[in-house]
């Protein structure tokens, strides 16, 4: 079942809404008075009868861990993305870590290398180059929230080793100068994609770019599971690495040695060749993957006529601009992100709250947080990003109302500040 409705305009009695328009575009209109409903900034939306469908199966055979399910979200998700490879993890962010841990151990790196990276980031980026035992280097964004190469040049020593880019709300940003910077500099590109399910780069989805792209499938991301990710490598070495890192360095797992697996018998024998981490996905989440993946496209559609919406309604605020979209992406808008001047922005948030509208701040640059403060005040642009960004409502079940509501709630505010 599509949800939200089917697209020739008939209605889903589920959701209460109406999807008009092409293929190409679609519009969303509320058949319900809601304007006293709280609006949040996300909102999980599930085709509950697929996943159920999906999780049955699952439960019926009686292999709900590693396998089965697994294997088939790995293919689906290499169909959709055209890339090489695809393993399916317990979140984005043990895949973060484990990207480096491949990393480290097929190129020799050392304890304290350098890995230079965003401010601008959900902490479990950056936390995973330090339980990695390496050095967070932070280099200063750019106008699309995203790091900024000139930056990143001016950071690269010796001892460095890698880059950790952030997509931030789905935005390529200057990714592909970043990954000329890389690739010039002998240094491993890691795309932190978990606002990326869907972006495309060219019309090419993206993750080519980087030796490792890592996706997101929690429960609030734009292909939502409960919390599970996708490592993706370029190189079939690192991707044989990595399965045995995520399964306790085991160099074989659970479903391939059963009777489950084509062809396969119970070995008791194995290989233990890394000290690995326990972070394979399992056959649930993967089921809920499946069961989602077949909507992506047309969400993320949804997710960019949201932010037109908005943008018409606001784009000519003086006092209120949108973060750019770089004009080579074509955006997940996992994130509809806007920038007000200080003090305004806490203003703004404090009277959307006051109106039942809940927005977001994607995010607290960690270079506030103890154990990145060595870095605090270095970084211009994102310190200025930091005060001034907010995160406006974007998710499936968003109505034409309610991004009115929104919209005419901020104008409310700005006409009088």
């Amino acid at each position: 079942m599509m949800r939200g409705g089917p697209i020739n305009g008939v209605q889903d009695e589920n959701s209460k809404c109406y999807i008009i328009g092409s293929s190409k575009k679609y519009r969303l209109e509320s058949v319900l008075d809601d304007s006293e409903e709280p609006i949040n900034v996300f909102r999980p939306s599930f085709d509950v009868e697929s996943c159920l469908s999906e999780i049955r199966e699952c439960l019926e055979i009686g292999w709900t861990g590693l396998g089965y399910k697994t294997e088939q979200f790995e293919n689906a998700w290499r169909d959709y993305t055209k890339l090489p490879h695809a393993h399916f993890i317990s979140s984005n962010s043990v895949g973060l870590q484990l990207a480096l841990k491949v990393f480290a151990e097929s190129d020799n790196w050392n304890a304290g290398d350098e890995v230079i990276t965003t401010p601008l980031t959900f902490i479990s980026t950056n936390h995973a180059i330090l339980l990695e035992g390496f050095t967070p280097v932070f280099a200063d964004i750019d106008e699309y929230l995203c790091l900024d190469p000139r930056s990143i040049e001016s950071k690269i020593t010796n001892k460095t080793r890698a880059v950790m880019f952030v997509g931030i709300g789905g935005n390529s940003g200057q990714l592909e100068e970043v990954s000329k910077i890389c690739a010039a500099n002998g240094i491993r590109l890691i795309l932190d994609a978990a606002h990326m399910a869907g972006s495309k780069l060219h019309n090419v989805h993206i993750g080519s770019e980087a030796d490792c792209a890592v996706f997101s499938f929690q429960a609030v991301k734009n292909l939502p599971t409960g919390d599970s990710g996708m490592i993706c490598f370029r190189d079939s070495r690192h991707d044989e690495m990595v399965r045995m890192f995520s399964w306790m360095g085991i160099d074989k797992d659970t479903y391939s040695r059963s009777n489950m697996a084509p062809k396969g018998a119970y070995k008791w024998q194995y290989d233990v060749k890394y000290l690995g981490l326990k972070a394979n996905g399992n056959s649930i989440m993967a089921s809920i993957g499946l069961a989602q993946l077949p909507h992506l496209e047309m969400e993320n559609s949804l997710r960019r006529d949201i932010y037109l919406r908005y943008f018409n309604m606001l784009g000519n605020q003086k006092k209120l601009r949108f973060v750019p979209i770089h004009p080579s992406c074509t955006t997940s808008q996992h994130l509809v992100q806007v920038r007000i001047e200080s003090p305004l922005r806490d203003k703004l948030v404090d009277h959307l709250m006051a109106s039942k509208i809940y927005p977001g701040v994607h995010y607290r640059i960690n270079t506030h947080y103890t154990m990145y403060s060595h870095s605090y005040g270095l970084l211009p642009n994102a310190e200025r990003a930091d005060e001034e960004i907010i995160s406006l409502p974007v998710h499936m079940k968003l109505t034409d109302k309610e991004i009115n509501r929104v919209g005419e709630c901020i104008k409310d505010f700005l006409s009088s500040n």
